[in-house]
């Protein structure tokens, strides 16, 4: 049987040119002789539709758009996942399907069992879960369809209860199919591959597996869409962060090479342009604006989306204060150069020195202190966002997670934006991105990366003044973020109690903070937003 792998880019909502996607890689699947095209989970609406489920009118225009698709499919099976209604009065309105088309209509549909609710998910929120267990037979081949988490229940990790394909295997499938909406993490390529593999060798059989690819929200898929041989042998591997659509032949079982692995920062590097790239192309933006102050956060966020967009559509802005350093200016100034970037400079002094002025009654003879460079934090803000309004650009947020993590920024501040592009790199991620950017040739200039961190608020001012140091902040953040280590257990590891304490209590009270931020595009396995909930009136550490 010859398959065809549809990897293709959707745009949640957006059915129409869903469906023109599926129909344009359906012709040409059917024109390169393919038996059966495949495409992903949910793939006529997008991942995650969220409540746009709750709305009756788009439910019957998915199930119009799949049989108006099924209609013209005729000479060539088709997989297509959807949502579709739940005909018991019983539990979920709704199942996320896999409908399999041929001969001009549904022939069958399959229903995901196991629905993870848990970090980024909440399928259980609108599905329910399946409970009859079938094969599907296309070109006489016995298949168990399944639906991404389906097969993600391994034994020695059981999440769920039961596993499909263990309901299936009385039933004697021959092919296992996975249709999938995987997003991406740094370390996930390793972790799916392993799924998959032992998904095939448990149950001796081939294994094709087929993904998003493309930025939806915060959410980022990078496609990796695959055919795994009984053995658990990669034969084919789709390419990373780009639509494909791609033919792999099971009667003569040929062995592709596979991508070679990239390292993490080339990986991250990738995802984070594509989630720039896509959130501007999906909601119709074309313009980005920043604030550039010489550091190596602002330097890092303008290289990515100047790669990402072009660098006619990314407008810096440098903003110095009295406390901005010659070589502060100089730096990102040098960047922009390299870049090709546009900047334009507009000094805050006056403004700042003007609101001082205005205010001196009110702050009644009180000593500078935090207020006054939040102040100035908030200029800077209200600035970029001005210009931003005018000229219909996106602002471009420029926080880590190490300064989201124990709230070091200014609400309304440096903590606006439209999109977190590095809000789930810790500091020392930065660094080492930035370096990997510098492989082949300078882009960031070596100052911005040598030169001690500052927010360069109050004369002479570091971060290590206030911080850590950030190969050992960054060290327990990850421990408690990712690792969910409390306090007890981070002692363990033979941190100060006193700095753990400092620390937990810094990322505990921010929180409110971080309720109030851009959507982060998600690179690591818990970022933070909506794969890490936590209350904001919460007392316990």
């Amino acid at each position: 049987m010859r398959i065809a792998l549809a990897q293709i880019n959707c745009h949640i909502g957006n059915l129409s040119l869903n469906a023109d996607l599926i129909e344009k890689n359906l012709s040409r699947a059917k024109e390169s002789r393919a038996d059966l095209v495949i495409f992903p989970e949910l793939a006529i609406c997008g991942y995650p539709p969220m409540d746009l489920l709750e709305s009756e009118e788009f439910i019957t225009n998915c199930e119009k758009a799949i049989a108006d698709i099924a209609s013209r499919c005729t000479g060539i099976t088709a997989i297509i996942g959807g949502p579709s209604r739940n005909p018991s009065l019983k539990g979920k309105n709704l199942f996320n399907s896999a409908f399999v088309i041929a001969d001009g209509k549904i022939t069958d549909v399959v229903h995901k069992t196991l629905l993870p609710t848990y970090d980024v998910f909440d399928e259980y929120r609108y599905f329910e879960p399946n409970r009859e267990f079938k094969t599907i037979k296309i070109n006489q081949t016995k298949i168990a369809l399944t639906i991404c988490e389906d097969i993600w229940n391994e034994e020695d990790d059981p999440m769920y209860v039961f596993s499909p394909l263990e309901k299936l295997k009385d039933q004697g499938f021959t092919m296992i199919i996975n249709i999938a909406a995987s997003p991406f993490d740094y370390n996930h390529r390793e972790k799916r591959i392993s799924i998959l593999s032992r998904n095939a060798i448990k149950y001796n059989t081939p294994l094709v597996y087929v993904n998003h690819t493309g930025a939806q929200n915060d959410l980022i898929f990078d496609g990796g869409s695959m055919v795994m041989e009984y053995s658990g042998a990669v034969l084919k591997e789709l390419p990373y962060f780009e639509s494909d659509l791609s033919f792999f032949d099971f009667n003569l079982l040929t062995s592709f090479p596979a991508t070679k692995p990239t390292e993490k920062y080339e990986r991250i590097r990738k995802a984070l342009v594509c989630g720039i790239r896509d959130y501007f192309q999906k909601c119709g933006f074309k313009n980005a604006t920043l604030g550039l102050s010489g550091g190596i956060d602002s330097a890092l966020v303008a290289a990515l989306a100047t790669e990402a967009l072009g660098p006619e559509h990314v407008h810096p802005v440098l903003m110095p204060s009295a406390f901005s350093s010659e070589h502060s200016v100089s730096d990102a100034m040098e960047l922009a150069s390299n870049l090709g970037l546009n900047a334009t400079t507009i000094p805050i002094n006056k403004i700042f020195d003007t609101f001082i002025e205005e205010t001196k009654a009110s702050f009644r003879d009180k000593p500078f202190d935090l207020t006054e460079e939040n102040i100035q934090s908030r200029i800077r803000g209200t600035i970029l966002m001005a210009l931003a309004n005018k000229h219909g650009y996106v602002l471009l947020n420029t926080s880590n997670k190490s300064e989201l993590a124990v709230g070091y920024g200014t609400l309304y501040g440096d903590m606006a934006g439209g999109i977190s592009v590095i809000g789930d790199l810790y500091k020392t991620e930065v660094y080492e991105l930035c370096n990997h950017l510098n492989l082949k040739k300078q882009i960031i200039p070596k100052n911005i990366i040598t030169k001690a961190p500052s927010a360069e608020l109050r004369p002479g001012q570091k971060d290590s003044d206030s911080l850590p140091d950030y190969e050992i902040l960054d060290r327990l953040l990850f421990m408690i973020l990712e690792q969910k280590q409390g306090r007890e257990g981070l002692l363990k590891y033979g941190f100060d109690k006193s700095l753990v304490e400092k620390v937990i209590q810094l990322v505990n009270r921010s929180e409110f903070k971080r309720f109030q931020f851009a959507p982060i595009l998600r690179v690591s396995t818990k970022a933070f937003g909506s794969g890490r909930r936590m209350p904001l009136v919460a007392k316990y550490t």
